[in-house]
């Protein structure tokens, strides 16, 4: 069966590193986050494997309300399997709390389980995409190794807190020489990767997010921003 993904993302930040090729078109349309979501948008229409249930580039929800785009967002999440959680320099806006910002709201109703008429939603598989930086760096979020297992060290101030609360946060762990947790095999409900990895082999991937899923009561998941 199809994995039904939704991509959760800041549309405008700009801090990453160019897509396009040519300097020109560069200049007069700059790579944003939405243009790595084109490309993932067209990866997923050429494959069977997956069903992309998010909005098009071409879709204007400028003109109406608050209410209305949540509306949209939960009738397109509560369909679908997997969440993608695209990592930005500028995701977090700083100066604005959490709850006033759509992707904490996005990734807490991806993980709660919904019910409507007589069917419950689970909660999604989710994966989190690190975009490289204007630098093609991860080095914003993703910082040296520690660790004999190779495990990074994450620059939670970047991220919403609710993404901070489901990483690291397998229920049984280790101290590593470095004191820093160490755990067994996969150490958080929401797999991170680095985008040139995550590109080459999108599948292998999202598959590891929905094995994740399947050992849920092995994470304490926080689901409330």
């Amino acid at each position: 069966m199809a994995s039904k993904i939704f991509v959760s993302y800041k549309y405008k930040d700009e801090n990453v590193y160019p897509l396009r090729g040519d300097l020109l078109a560069e200049m007069s349309y700059p790579t944003t986050v939405r243009t790595y979501v084109d490309k993932l948008e067209k990866y997923f229409d050429k494959t069977s494997s997956t069903i992309y249930k998010g909005e098009s580039d071409d879709e204007d929800l400028s003109l109406i309300s608050d209410d209305a785009i949540w509306d949209k967002l939960k009738d397109r999440i509560y369909d679908t399997t997997v969440t993608i959680v695209l990592i930005s320099p500028n995701m977090k806006e700083l100066s604005r709390s959490d709850k006033s910002q759509w992707i904490p709201w996005e990734i807490s109703y991806s993980l709660k389980e919904t019910t409507r008429k007589d069917r419950t939603s689970r909660s999604n598989a989710i994966l989190a995409v690190v975009l490289p930086d204007k630098n093609n760096s991860y080095s914003y979020f993703l910082g040296y190794e520690q660790c004999y297992d190779g495990s990074y060290k994450f620059n939670f101030d970047v991220v919403f807190d609710i993404l901070r609360k489901n990483m690291l946060n397998k229920k049984i762990s280790k101290n590593c020489y470095y004191g820093v947790l160490n755990y067994d095999e996969e150490h958080s409900y929401i797999k991170t990767v680095k985008w040139s990895e995550f590109i080459r082999e999108p599948l292998k991937y999202i598959n590891i997010a929905i094995d994740i899923k399947s050992h849920i009561d092995e994470y304490n998941i926080v689901k409330e921003i």
